[in-house]
C-alpha cells in the first residue's frame, strides 16, 4: 500500500509517496512559496496541487491515504462563504507583539501558561486575532471561521465541508487551546475579538479519518487523515521516544521532545504543545537558524560549503567572536525587534574563518539553550537528533556535539515533516492502535570536547546578557 504525506511549510510544499510497510519514499514532488510573512492561501493550494501531481506521476502504484502537515500558528481568517478575508499571517510575522504583551499584562504569564501551555508571543495565533480586531475591525466583523494553515489545506482537500478539522498538535500552538483537557478555549478568542465568536475546527484524534478527498482530482476518493503541525509531524516521522531531543535547523530553529504529561513554564521559553500521537511535545523555538548561515555565507562571498570549510578552519570560540544571531528579531528570548550583534571584535580576530565559525556557534548556542530549557522542565536528554537543511553542513555536524554536550545523531536526509504526515496517513488507513514502526537510519557524532563547548556557550551567554539583558 502507498500513502501520501504533504508538508505545507513556510518556503514550499513538499509531497512524498511512501510504502506504508517500511516507510521507504518512492516518489516526491515540490513547489515553492514566495518568501513572505503574509500570503494569499491560494498560493498554498496551487503549490499543493503541483507537488502532489509530481509525486503521483512518479509513484509505482495508487495512493490509498493522505495527510497534511503544515507550518504552525498562522492565521487563516475566513468569511461566511469560506473566502479568506485577507492574506494569512504566518508564524514569522511579528506585528502582533504589542497584543501578545497586552495579553500577558491582562492575564499573567503564569496563568496563561497553566491554562494554554503557552505564554503569548507574536508568533502565536491568538495575538494575531487581537491584532486583526484592533487594526482591521472591518475584517473582524466579517470573520466567520479561523483555521491554521494545515487545517485550510486539509479543508480544501476535503472539498470545503461544512465542518473543518484539526488535531491536538496544531491546535496546541494557537494560544486558545487547553493541552490538559484537549479542548478549545473559545472565550479567549471572544475576548480579543471584542465579543465576536468565530467557528473553530473540530479536533480529531491522532488516527481519526477526516473523510475522503473531494477537492483535488488526482486524489479524489482517497482517505484523508486529520493532519498536524510541522514539528509534530517531524517527531512522528522519526518515531522519537524518551531521551530523544530533536533539534531542527530550518528557517526557524526548534528543539523538542515527547512527554507523557503536559508542561507549562511561565517564562514562555518552553511551549507546552501536544504531539501527533496523543502525548505532549514540549518545544523551544528560535526565529533564526539556517538563515544565519545563508546570510553569513553571502556576506563572505561564498556558498554554504565554503562557509563550512572556513568554519572548520577556525578554533572553537572563533578567536573571541560571538554572534548573537537575531537577524529577524527573536522569539526565544522574546525580542521581536532585536537585530543580530557580533561582539568581541579585534583587529587580530576579524578573519573570514572566525566569522564563519561564529555564525555556526551562534546559531547552535541558541538551540543549545533551548535543549537546556527542556531539561529544566523535566525532559531527559540522552541524545540529540539533528535535522533540517543546516544539518547537512559538515561544520554544523562537527561543532554541535560539544555545544549540546551529548551525542548527536544525524538521520539520513529526508523530508521528515512530509514523512510524518505519510506515517499518519498509513496509521489512519490501517485503523491500528499505534502508528507504523519505520526504522530510522542515522550517522552518529560523539559529544567529544564538552569543556570547549561549555566555554563557547558561556561566552555566548555573556554577550547576549550584555547586549539584551537576558
Amino acid at each position: 500500500m502507498f500513502v501520501l504525506g504533504i508538508d505545507s511549510s513556510t518556503q514550499s510544499t513538499k509531497a512524498v509517496v511512501v510504502n506504508s510497510e517500511d516507510g521507504v519514499v518512492v516518489s516526491e514532488g515540490k513547489s515553492p512559496h514566495p518568501p513572505q510573512t503574509e500570503i494569499d492561501p491560494a498560493v498554498w493550494w496551487t503549490a499543493c496541487g503541483e507537488a502532489v501531481r509530481q509525486a503521483i506521476d512518479q509513484a509505482p502504484g495508487p495512493v490509498e491515504a493522505v495527510s497534511v502537515a503544515g507550518q504552525q500558528h498562522g492565521l487563516v481568517p475566513l468569511d461566511s462563504g469560506g473566502a479568506p478575508l485577507r492574506d494569512a499571517l504566518l508564524w514569522n510575522d511579528t506585528r502582533s507583539a504589542p497584543q501578545a504583551r497586552e495579553l500577558i499584562e491582562r492575564h499573567g504569564a503564569d496563568k496563561l501558561a497553566e491554562r494554554t501551555g503557552l505564554v503569548p508571543v507574536a508568533s502565536f495565533t491568538l495575538p494575531k486575532l487581537a491584532w486583526l480586531a484592533e487594526n482591521e475591525p472591518h475584517n473582524a466583523d466579517r470573520l466567520d471561521r479561523v483555521l491554521l494553515p494545515h487545517d485550510w489545506v486539509t479543508w480544501r482537500l476535503a472539498g470545503r465541508p461544512e465542518q473543518a478539522c484539526t488535531d491536538r498538535g496544531d491546535a496546541s500552538g494557537t494560544g486558545y487551546f487547553s493541552p490538559a483537557s484537549g479542548e478549545w478555549l473559545p472565550e479567549l478568542c471572544r475576548e480579543v475579538l471584542g465579543g465576536r465568536t468565530p467557528r473553530l475546527p473540530e479536533i480529531l484524534g491522532p488516527s481519526d479519518e477526516a473523510g475522503e478527498v473531494a477537492g483535488l482530482e488526482e486524489l479524489n476518493g482517497v482517505v484523508l487523515g486529520p493532519g498536524t503541525g510541522d514539528n509534530m509531524a517531524a517527531a512522528l516521522g522519526m518515531g522519537i521516544g524518551p531521551g530523544d531531543v530533536v533539534v531542527s535547523l530550518g528557517t526557524s530553529g526548534t528543539a523538542f521532545a515527547v512527554s507523557d504529561h503536559p508542561t507549562s513554564e511561565e517564562t514562555g521559553t518552553v511551549a507546552g504543545f501536544c504531539d501527533a500521537t496523543g502525548r505532549h511535545l514540549p518545544l523551544v523555538c528560535t526565529l533564526n537558524a539556517a538563515r544565519v548561515l545563508d546570510s553569513t555565507a553571502n556576506a563572505l562571498g561564498t556558498d554554504l560549503d565554503g562557509l563550512s570549510d572556513l568554519a572548520l578552519s577556525a578554533a572553537p570560540g572563533s578567536g573571541g567572536l560571538s554572534l548573537i544571531p537575531y537577524l529577524e528579531g527573536e522569539r526565544t528570548p522574546d525580542l521581536p525587534e532585536a537585530t543580530g550583534t557580533l561582539t568581541g571584535m579585534r583587529g587580530t580576530n576579524m578573519t573570514p574563518e572566525n566569522l564563519a565559525r561564529a555564525s555556526v556557534e551562534g546559531m547552535l548556542c541558541g538551540l543549545a539553550d533551548g535543549v537546556e530549557a527542556l531539561r529544566e522542565v523535566g525532559v531527559t536528554v540522552r541524545r540529540v537528533l539533528l535535522i533540517g537543511g543546516a544539518a547537512d553542513s559538515p561544520a554544523v555536524r562537527a561543532i554541535a556535539p560539544s555545544l549540546f554536550g551529548v551525542d548527536v545523531h544525524v538521520p539520513e536526509p529526508a523530508e521528515y515533516v512530509a514523512l510524518g504526515a505519510a506515517k499518519q496517513a498509513a496509521w489512519v488507513a490501517a485503523g491500528s492502535e499505534q502508528p507504523p514502526d519505520w526504522q530510522l537510519r542515522y550517522e552518529r557524532h560523539e559529544a567529544g570536547d564538552v569543556d570547549s563547548g561549555a566555554e563557547v556557550r558561556e561566552a555566548y551567554r555573556r554577550a547576549r546578557t550584555r547586549v539584551y539583558g537576558v
